[in-house]
């Protein structure tokens, strides 16, 4: 198993960790800031330095186990690392953050259409969710105004968690048709908007919405008879 630094500090930018395993395309470290692919948010890049050579982290998934995260590198030749090794991490933190502000403004998002969510994909600029509408209707000014307002009020996001029994009982508060969360460990991690959203939720995020900055709906599109697909966009990047 891995330990996850980017729950415990979703700004750490740097870190140290030992090599714990080299398989094809890619090395297993003891811990890692590197967020792995899931929930819709994509895996981190980086750099990593070990065993004297720096490599392209080039994506970040979890292994079969689903508790192992596997760093992938843009070289077919790791001779170099070796297991026990030290291991220097940095992290492409531009990317990083605005997949983190992106991921909050989708929960700002799910609070404002009370629709279930059916889909979606986080992006650096740009990000899409789509709702089961049931023929509600959707403004894309007014959206955006809203999303701006919750923005500007600065609110707090909150990490708690939630026990698998709870979640059972309270099946509602998961608002993704297409990601279920991971249960089985006794609990699941949850993210919290004042006032607006709750949900439970495994990606990174920021500390305040204020963190996201200007957004824009940049489009509404039907995805099929119900089916809404809404399009955000970062305004300042």
């Amino acid at each position: 198993m891995t330990e996850k630094i980017f729950y415990q500090d979703s700004y750490q930018k740097t870190h140290r960790s030992v090599v714990r395993a080299v398989r094809e395309g890619g090395v297993v470290l003891e811990s890692t800031i590197f967020y792995p692919l899931g929930g819709g948010q994509p895996g981190d890049t980086g750099t990593i330095t070990a065993g004297g050579t720096t490599h392209r982290v080039n994506d970040t998934r979890y292994a079969d186990d689903k508790t192992t995260i596997v760093h992938f590198i843009d070289t077919d030749d790791l001779s170099a690392i070796s297991v026990g090794d030290m291991a220097e991490m940095k992290l492409d933190w531009e990317r990083r953050y605005r997949h983190m502000r992106m991921h909050t403004s989708m929960h700002l998002m799910c609070h404002l259409i009370t629709a279930q969510a059916t889909g979606g994909s986080i992006g650096e600029n740009a990000s899409r969710i789509d709702f089961d509408l049931q023929g509600q209707a959707v403004d894309k000014e007014a959206l955006t105004a809203a999303m701006n307002e919750l923005i500007r009020r600065n609110l707090p996001v909150v990490v708690g968690s939630i026990s698998d029994q709870e979640l059972d009982q309270n099946p509602e508060l998961v608002r993704t048709l297409s990601v279920q969360p991971p249960k089985g460990q006794g609990s699941v991690r949850t993210i919290s908007i004042e006032d607006t959203d709750y949900q439970p939720c495994g990606g990174t995020h920021v500390q305040n919405t204020g963190e996201i900055g200007k957004v824009v709906v940049s489009k509404i599109k039907s995805k099929g008879k119900q089916n809404k697909r809404i399009t955000l966009n970062l305004v300042n990047s």
